[in-house]
């Protein structure tokens, strides 16, 4: 199979799995519930969670497929950075799913206070991806403009504006409710919208590539 093929059924693959763990988990509960809240949700949603979790493994997993054929394609030392957050990425992303596995496994018998500080530590989980994919996200920025860029200019402008939002993004650390919470609608949202949309162009631009590349150098 090729590349290009490997690519884009790893890219829609990904994105489908993402979506299906967000649409089975629901909304989950809010940074500013308070502790009895927060119980009851993850003894509501117990099982729920956990198949959530289950097809985001297998999310977790196309991405890595996805970075690691993206960064065969870059020149060094942008190719380092970029794989850098995108190991960063796969990693918090699976702590934070071991908190909420751990939360939901005892949930009949954890405390709600105990519950509530494990989802306020879980949360910070959205700010700290935003350095993450800032490292992903910068690098295909650098490429993307200059006198011999190695992408399209278009793919700079999309990357360019989800690099600007990440590092807004970061002001969530300092939230504790509404949008600007951490894990809150600007995460959950704005950011993985964006991001999103830059990575699969960014993924299309490479599966496109291949043909040519693989051609030049035979």
């Amino acid at each position: 199979m090729k590349r290009s093929t490997i690519l884009y059924l790893a890219t829609a693959g990904q994105v489908a799995a993402f979506l299906v763990s967000g649409a089975v988990l629901g909304t989950p509960p809010q940074i500013d519930d308070d502790a009895a809240s927060v119980l009851r949700w993850f003894q509501s949603n117990a099982t729920a969670l956990r198949w959530s979790l289950w097809v985001g493994i297998f999310g977790v997993v196309l991405f890595a497929l996805v970075m690691s054929i993206v960064r065969s394609t870059l020149p060094a030392p942008h190719r380092d950075v970029f794989f850098f957050g995108a190991v960063s990425f796969a990693a918090v992303t699976t702590i934070q799913g071991w908190i909420w596995a751990g939360v939901a496994r005892h949930a009949a018998t954890v405390d709600a206070g105990t519950a509530r500080t494990l989802l306020d530590v879980s949360s910070y989980w959205g700010p700290f991806l935003c350095g993450a994919t800032v490292l992903t996200l910068a690098p295909i920025v650098v490429l993307s403009f200059g006198e011999a860029p190695a992408f399209p200019r278009w793919l700079g402008v999309i990357s360019v504006v989800a690099l600007v939002e990440q590092l807004v993004e970061t002001i969530t650390i300092f939230g504790d409710h509404g949008f600007l919470a951490p894990g809150g609608p600007m995460n959950l949202m704005l950011g993985a919208g964006l991001t999103t949309l830059a990575w699969a162009a960014l993924a299309v631009v490479v599966a496109r590539a291949q043909p040519a590349a693989r051609g030049s150098g035979a």
